[in-house]
């Protein structure tokens, strides 16, 4: 039987594999050492890197080749093989939750399109938002100038189901993004991954039910010029001296009077200062991330 698992096995795997081998050779890894990551063995890290592999259809390809890059981006941040696991598990389930795998599964498999959805996607477009997220966090991946951006409490991006309730209607970053010698690194989303931005989400789907989706980055008199230049609206509180529970709602605040692409925490005592880019989704605010970031003179 051709099972979804076979499907991983036979048509996913080698080309992962010799994708993540390829990008741990070039950054400069031994192949005794790959191979350990990769669980495999040295024989077979030789043979990727010779390129004898199958290569699947390009729309698979591409995306092999994304998670490819953040398991290795994982590993270059001192991950362990188990955390290595985890990724790519949640990124394959992602894909096939999200439809995209079934497409193909079902011809592999001669199985019905829609019987490999049942077995996958789940309601209440959590799959989708998660998809999303997932494209807009590798899309932050490349943007040569995202990394000057983060703070020193670090960044998040998050995203709210409509009409959320709960913390775990939002998706988030777990432990945050963060980033050294200039890449970025992120866990896979997950709901109910933060308290904080889920906080600000739910508050605002009272005021502004469109607006479901945030990321915090630094604040500073260039980044402020460059909200400016990029033609954006934006606000300003303070949040100094209150706690979390008091800082989410003078954070929404502004939305009551109208809509903003941008709010401006002047932060306090003990408070970093912090702007917050808003937006209908995650690929909305990762947009209006790049157009900062040309504002500020130093996208690619």
């Amino acid at each position: 039987m051709r099972t979804p698992s076979v499907f991983i096995a036979e048509e996913i795997m080698p080309y992962l594999r010799a994708r993540v081998a390829e990008r741990l050779y070039h950054e400069g890894f031994k192949q005794v050492r790959i191979a350990d990551y990769l669980g495999i063995t040295q024989a077979m890290v030789s043979k990727y890197l010779a390129g004898r592999y199958r290569k699947p259809l390009r729309e698979i390809a591409e995306r092999l080749d994304s998670i490819a890059d953040e398991v290795v981006r994982l590993i270059l941040f001192g991950g362990g093989r188990d955390e290595a696991i985890v990724l790519v598990t949640r990124r394959l389930f992602d894909l096939f939750e999200s439809g995209f795998l079934c497409r193909f599964y079902s011809e592999y498999s001669g199985l019905d399109e829609e019987t490999c959805r049942s077995l996958f996607v789940r309601g209440g477009g959590r799959a989708e938002i998660l998809e999303e997220m997932n494209r807009a966090i590798s899309h932050l991946s490349h943007l040569r100038g995202f990394p000057s951006l983060i703070p020193e409490v670090r960044s998040n991006l998050a995203c709210a189901l409509p009409s959320p309730s709960v913390k775990e209607d939002v998706a988030a970053v777990p432990g945050r993004i963060t980033s050294a010698k200039g890449r970025i690194f992120a866990l896979p989303p997950e709901f109910g991954a933060s308290s904080f931005t889920a906080g600000i989400l739910l508050r605002l789907s009272e005021w502004n039910p469109r607006i479901r989706s945030v990321m915090n980055i630094r604040y500073g008199p260039d980044v402020e010029d460059a909200l400016k230049r990029a033609g954006f609206s934006f606000a300003r509180v303070k949040t100094g001296g209150l706690s979390e529970e008091e800082a989410i709602p003078k954070i929404v605040r502004p939305f009551e009077d109208g809509t903003y692409d941008a709010v401006i925490d002047e932060g306090g005592h003990g408070v970093e200062p912090l702007v917050y880019i808003f937006g209908r989704d995650p690929l909305e605010v990762v947009e209006k991330i790049e157009r900062l970031i040309s504002a500020l003179g130093v996208l690619e």
